[in-house]
């Protein structure tokens, strides 16, 4: 019946703007030339005396000021000349095809909001869609009943190697913790062996008390193997108890990865994805590009750009990895390369090419390092780049002539021309 309701809503709506509409053609058709002229002379009139205004108040130049008057007296000219009537509709054949145009239109966007739109439901401004959201984290799950929810639906324990070893192990460490409940090393242990057991809220407790337990001298990887562990006990969702340890941990640490990583995910779950575009590109930015939560923050930034208003947001370069130091690939790093396959060893290489490019472009660096780009960005088959870096190196090493000879044997090596005006400049 809703739906019903407001599809006749539409279409009484609809009529009403194609009357509205035939009126207006109507009247322009029937309405005095005279009406018209000096409706447009009175707006010309009040264009003059807005000039004259903002000269007056200094918000506009003598010049300008000319220019606006000429502009508006050649429009004056062309009314009297007969150019009042231009785009009025005044034929029969003219209406019927406004007629026509309007029909389509109301009809293609009928057709356009039942196939699209959401049918059913209200307007929902901004500040409505952001209280709703404040209220949803608000109101949101405590930590028991998501891990009771998620336990009732998730998989089968994980299965290992010496699981069946294991497991008698890690019940008698329960067993020896109950009487020695301030043994901040068993609770470790304990931790890690509930965690890779898949026992995630047994693990949680077991990390909550080593975090307890260590007061003051708390580390912050420890909160972040605490936070780490609730969420994947509560079936990746970020509960209030998580949010508390978040905010424990960017007190301590407002860079840290894990926090920021399930902050984004906290937001998102909670109906706010401007809020987790930009707390995951701030960290995009900062994190290496072999950082856990890469692929999946790269996968969701364009669309999350695209829902909280950033268009022309694009998506840089993975940024290198922790390992590549922001210098080009050795021959060790190729030669250790050659044991992954064809994709990751291109994309470990390009990484390691952008870091350096990116280093040098902002901190500079030595002739070896800009050596090593063109060397490497050759390899790659990037020649027009190389030859762009080749051309930049020698310009910043004209005047060291032990440093030019280097950067011109590497290019000679890689096959780029070694003509410019730089070469063998002392």
């Amino acid at each position: 019946m809703a739906f019903v309701g407001q599809i006749a809503g539409f279409v009484v709506i609809a009529v009403m703007v194609v009357v509205v509409l035939l009126r207006a053609v109507s009247r322009a058709r029937t309405g005095g030339a005279a009406d018209g002229v000096e409706r447009a002379m009175r707006v010309y009139r009040d264009q003059l005396r807005e000039v004259d205004r903002d000269l007056s108040r200094g918000t506009l130049e003598q010049a300008e000021a000319d220019r606006l008057r000429l502009e508006i007296q050649r429009r004056i000219l062309d009314l009297d000349k007969g150019e009042r009537g231009a785009g009025v509709p005044s034929s029969p054949r003219a209406r019927g095809v406004m007629v026509g145009v309007i029909g389509v239109l109301l009809a293609g966007a009928a057709a356009v909001y039942v196939q699209f739109g959401a049918v059913g439901y209200p307007d929902m401004p901004l500040a409505a869609r952001h209280a709703d959201a404040d209220a949803a984290r608000a109101d949101r799950p405590r930590q028991a009943q998501l891990e009771a929810d998620f336990a009732a639906a998730r998989p089968d324990a994980p299965e290992f190697e010496d699981r069946a070893e294991l497991e008698p192990m890690v019940a008698q460490l329960r067993e020896a913790l109950a009487n020695r409940p301030d043994d901040v090393r068993g609770h470790i242990l304990l931790a890690q062996n509930e965690s890779r057991l898949g026992n995630f809220p047994a693990a949680a407790v077991a990390q909550a008390r080593v975090v307890a337990l260590r007061g003051d001298d708390v580390d912050v990887q420890e909160y972040a193997f605490l936070l780490d562990l609730l969420v994947l006990a509560a079936g990746g969702m970020v509960s209030p108890e998580a949010e508390e340890v978040i905010e424990q941990i960017l007190r301590r640490d407002p860079a840290n990865g894990v926090a920021l990583y399930y902050t984004g995910r906290m937001y998102a779950q909670t109906g706010r994805p401007d809020l987790t575009f930009r707390v995951w590109r701030r960290l995009h930015d900062q994190s290496a590009g072999d950082a856990p939560w890469m692929p999946e923050i790269r996968a969701a930034l364009p669309e999350l750009a695209q829902i909280s208003g950033e268009p022309r947001y694009q998506l840089p370069p993975r940024p290198a990895p922790a390992s590549a130091g922001g210098r080009a690939p050795s021959a060790a790093d190729i030669d250790a390369a050659m044991e992954m396959s064809g994709e990751d060893r291109a994309a470990m290489i390009e990484d390691m090419v952008a870091s350096l490019s990116a280093r040098l472009a902002n901190d500079g660096g030595t002739a070896e390092d800009w050596a090593q780009l063109v060397r490497a960005l050759s390899v790659l088959d990037q020649r027009e780049q190389a030859t762009a870096i080749l051309q930049e190196a020698r310009t910043v090493f004209a005047a060291r002539a032990e440093d030019l000879a280097l950067i011109n044997s590497v290019a000679e090596d890689v096959g780029l021309s070694a003509g410019g005006p730089l070469d063998g400049a002392p």
